[in-house]
């Protein structure tokens, strides 16, 4: 058998989405496709296991089993009945598997249809007529913000948007209008670009709406360099990152090589990037690893705030979404980039460039010893490599990175920066709701809830998580002082939620319980440092709730099921109830020695502050996934000790300094 063109798992390219979108246009014949999205469908488990694990033993070429075949999703709509579709498509025999209508499913907003409800209704006489009240100066102009409608209604089956407006007062392209909203939000069909109705926005302490009167000229909060009042700031020296040999990474196609870390790098429109087949040292830590969902609820309880409930993901997708990134900005030292592709509404390929970015970075010092006895210090900086993402959805940013280091952890750091979503407020007015960010502009309260998928190959495919709570020890014989105390670990025999626990320093493995390390006699596993958050605020039996079911929990255990990707289910755009995690659990499927997955709800409850404004300084989030029993000892033992002649520090002021050299020896000039 010969080498598969494409490997399994690589990401969508070109030839992927011209391919099958050709198949399913030549199928409807003369009926004009409005195409929403395209993504592989992963090759079942089953298939595709085989193929890595032939892979990881060295075979390639003839050797390796015949990889599964290329099948790829695309969503669309018909023209001529606007139902929601999708077609599986088999690209390497050039045959549609399946066609099936989706029913009242609302698909995720693309970037066509964004532009295409943004420019009519600016453009649409009933929103005119309200603009035309508002009686503005001449110079400045109305920006149109399309919003995912959410929901509060079972029966609507049109497909929405709610438009939140705002002012502009000059042409200048990063005029921040976010710091002049407007007090009506039009509500628009996506498909006929009708405006459904005007919606007037509360700005008092009440429901009560008014109708829109004239602007009172306010002036702006600006952030943009050449507009901020403020001088910018000149006494910062460079600080440059360089690596005059190169990277210490390679990339071949999708395959990473980094530090004993050995895996493969795809990127979807929904998820954005995802971690496959992650080795080290030749040995399976994990299957895959990705951002499956995050909802976004706002706290004002006020039409028609209450639907306003952002499933960023599955409603547009942060892959989608992502910012072209820019040498020198966005990645600091040696970059290597990689581009994406996605699908138009016309069914074409459309090349994202440069939307990850690939770096090494220096995170201060790894690990460190200093005999006392003598003065002999032993040095290891923590080199990372750093797989990166950012998305602009919206008004906010999200930064998204996928860190290696070489003590066999992997660790995800979301960062959220932007701008606020801001709402009108009649100035001088305080709500117990949000924050007053300027005058006449409040800042509701809201939160970033995300879930990880983690599905895990701890040396194999059969796990079990246990989570272990560190406990005091009853006062007896064996406990006479009053100080022991111990663990206890439950097993999770069955897929379910459950809670943390601060109060006993909850943590939770992911262990193979058929292999024992040798030292410790534990089962090998990785311990999830979990990022410990408040979860959803709303009430049970609010539809905020049900929608995002899994934002309830910050920890669920299913038994792996083909396709069960997203944490809310697949669809999310004017959901009524969840069809994710919170769902699947309620199989009471075994989970004790199987092929599992872990899924971690987190983020930040967002109170905004003025120090928030115009852009947020970013706030950020860390979890991590590091060995427990895994190794022998400090995998990191081996990496090599930090000298001066590598780093090359220099001093700021003329004096001497003790440093250490290669070998731990102190030296009072420089180390060798």
């Amino acid at each position: 058998m010969s080498n598969p063109k494409f490997h399994p798992l690589d990401a969508l390219n070109g030839v992927d989405i011209s391919s099958a979108s050709a198949l399913v246009k030549q199928r409807y014949g003369s009926v004009p496709l409005r195409f929403k999205d395209a993504e592989v469908v992963e090759p079942p488990k089953a298939e595709l296991i085989p193929f890595l694990e032939a892979e990881r033993k060295g075979l390639d070429g003839s050797a390796l089993p015949a990889a599964p075949p290329r099948i790829i999703s695309l969503t669309f709509h018909p023209q001529d009945t606007k139902v929601f579709a999708e077609a599986i498509v088999n690209v390497d025999s050039k045959e549609i598997l399946s066609i099936k209508q989706l029913g009242d499913i609302q698909g995720p907003i693309d970037m066509d249809e964004y532009k295409d409800v943004e420019m009519a209704c600016l453009k649409h006489p009933t929103v005119l007529a309200e603009v035309e009240k508002m009686k503005l100066p001449t110079g400045t102009k109305i920006i149109c913000e399309p919003w995912i409608y959410g929901t509060d209604d079972a029966n609507e089956k049109r497909r929405l948007v709610q438009c939140y407006m705002y002012v502009a007062t000059s042409d200048h392209p990063e005029s921040n209008f976010y710091s002049l909203p407007c007090t009506f939000a039009p509500v628009f069909d996506l498909q006929s670009l009708e405006c459904v109705r005007i919606d007037h926005l509360p700005t008092g302490k009440d429901h009560s709406t008014q109708e829109v009167q004239p602007w009172k000229a306010v002036e702006p909060v600006e952030y943009a360099e050449d507009l901020i009042k403020e001088p910018i700031r000149s006494d910062l020296k460079p600080l440059i990152v360089t690596q005059p040999k190169g990277a210490s990474f390679t990339v071949e196609g999708e395959r990473i090589k980094w530090q004993k870390w050995d895996f493969r790098l795809s990127y979807n429109w929904r998820e954005g990037p995802v971690l496959n087949n992650i080795l080290y040292d030749n040995r399976s830590t994990f299957h895959r690893i990705s951002l499956s969902e995050m909802t976004v609820p706002y706290a004002d309880p006020r039409a028609p705030y209450h639907r306003k409930q952002a499933f960023d993901l599955g409603d547009f997708g942060i892959g989608l979404t992502a910012n072209e990134l820019t040498l020198g900005c966005d990645c600091l030292g040696h970059i290597k980039y990689l581009d994406a592709f996605r699908v138009n509404a016309h069914g074409e390929p459309v090349k994202m460039q440069n939307v990850m970015c690939i770096h090494e970075q220096d995170a201060g010092i790894g690990w460190k010893h200093t005999n006392h006895r003598n003065g002999i210090a032993t040095v290891v900086r923590n080199r990372q490599l750093v797989i990166q993402t950012i998305c602009t959805l919206a008004n906010y940013e999200y930064i998204v990175a996928y860190i290696f280091d070489q003590a066999g952890s992997i660790h995800m750091e979301l960062r959220a920066t932007g701008i606020l979503s801001t709402t009108p407020i009649v100035p001088g007015l305080d709500n117990p709701w949000s924050t007053t960010v300027a005058p006449g502009v409040a800042a509701p309260y809201h939160q970033h809830i995300f879930c990880l998928r983690i599905d895990p190959a701890i040396d194999g495919r059969q796990n079990t998580v246990v989570y272990e709570d560190s406990l005091p020890m009853p006062v007896d014989d064996m406990n006479p002082y009053k100080v022991g105390y111990m663990t206890k670990q439950t097993r999770i025999s069955h897929s379910q939620g459950f809670s943390d626990s601060l109060e006993s320093g909850r943590v939770v493995k992911i262990e193979n319980p058929n292999i024992r390390n040798t030292i410790s006699m534990h089962p090998v596993s990785y311990k999830l440092h979990a990022h410990r958050s408040q979860m959803l605020l709303m009430h049970p039996d609010s539809i905020n709730t049900q929608r995002a079911g899994f934002a309830t929990k910050p920890f669920w255990v299913t038994k792996f099921s083909e396709g069960e990707l997203y944490a809310a289910g697949r669809w999310t755009n004017q959901s009524h109830a969840s069809t994710g995690v919170d769902e699947w659990v309620k199989r009471n499927d075994s989970t004790e020695n199987e092929d599992i997955v872990l899924w971690h709800t987190f983020g930040l409850t967002h109170n905004p502050r003025p120090e928030d404004f115009p852009v947020m300084p970013a706030e950020i989030i860390t979890v991590s996934l590091k060995p427990s029993s895994f190794f022998n000892l400090n995998p990191a033992n081996d990496v090599a000790r930090s000298s001066q002649q590598q780093n090359k520090s220099v001093l700021h002021e003329d004096r001497s300094v003790i440093v250490v050299n290669g070998n731990g020896r102190a030296n009072a000039e420089c180390c060798s």
